[in-house]
């Protein structure tokens, strides 16, 4: 590794624990009680400390996270192709897409508290938010294939099932994983937004659960340790997809090729 590759490594590091080192000295020389502002040691403490209850809030806010994911790749990529294949049934049914979308999660959340059980309330939640940019970004890649591969399959006699399946999904490949990047960190603020809401109505057992939990006891420390956890859920939700659309498109797709340059 070249020294620029490793200081580009290191540099976001470095400043990471510059910041968290300023802010241990701040609290403990300004004695700020821990009820205010945690240092980073106590919450690193708390997080050991209660462990065993915040490891069981985070797989349930993980269950849900995925089952609400996978819903969504599911639903969208069937619907953008069903888009693909009738500009009636796209133009019938992408308006209720759009409005799904443009609502916020934070109006939608109470009213399937009323309707549903907590934790299907949250799946719906986490599902609504994550499910448009799957569907949005699969139709925008199926409608983008070369148009001249599509005169040449036309041209062969190709059914549109075998433009769709050698086609069509090839060249949607890039836009999907783009939109799964986005939808999966989407997922995670949907369902932590809904456990906030069911937290509040004195149900859930998710990670936010305990962060509205802890606030109701003023246990500030177990609420930054909440926090840090959803916060490396993300990341790690976020390298994971990162590392399945490079290994999917590293070897033929200029996005992935250049960056690996």
């Amino acid at each position: 590794m070249s020294r620029e590759k490793l200081l580009e490594w290191l540099l976001p590091l470095l400043v990471f624990c510059a910041f968290i080192g300023l802010w241990e000295a701040v609290v403990r020389f300004n004695q700020i009680p821990p009820y205010v502002l945690p240092a980073p040691s106590l919450i690193g403490t708390t997080l050991v400390a209660d462990w065993d209850t915040l490891s069981g809030s985070l797989l349930v806010t993980l269950t849900i996270t995925f089952e609400a994911l996978l819903t969504a790749v599911a639903g969208g990529v069937l619907l953008a192709i069903l888009f693909a294949q009738s500009k009636w049934i796209e133009r019938s049914f992408f308006p209720f897409a759009v409005i799904l979308q443009v609502t916020p999660i934070v109006a939608i959340a109470p009213l399937l508290l009323v309707y549903l059980e907590a934790n299907t309330a949250v799946l719906a939640c986490a599902f609504l938010v994550a499910f448009f940019p799957i569907l949005s970004n699969t139709a925008l890649g199926l409608a983008s294939a070369d148009h001249n591969l599509v005169d040449l399959f036309q041209l062969y006699g190709a059914s549109r099932w075998r433009q769709l399946m050698l086609l069509r999904l090839p060249s949607a490949l890039p836009y999907f994983l783009g939109g799964l990047r986005i939808a999966g960190g989407l997922a995670l603020i949907g369902a932590i937004v809904a456990e906030i809401t069911a937290g509040s109505a004195g149900q859930g057992a998710g990670l936010a659960f305990r962060i509205v939990e802890a606030g109701f006891r003023l246990n500030i420390p177990r609420m930054f340790a909440a926090l840090v956890l959803i916060s490396l859920t993300g990341i790690l939700i976020f390298l994971a997809l990162t590392a399945v659309s490079h290994l999917l498109l590293g070897r033929w797709h200029d996005s992935e090729r250049e960056r690996g340059g």
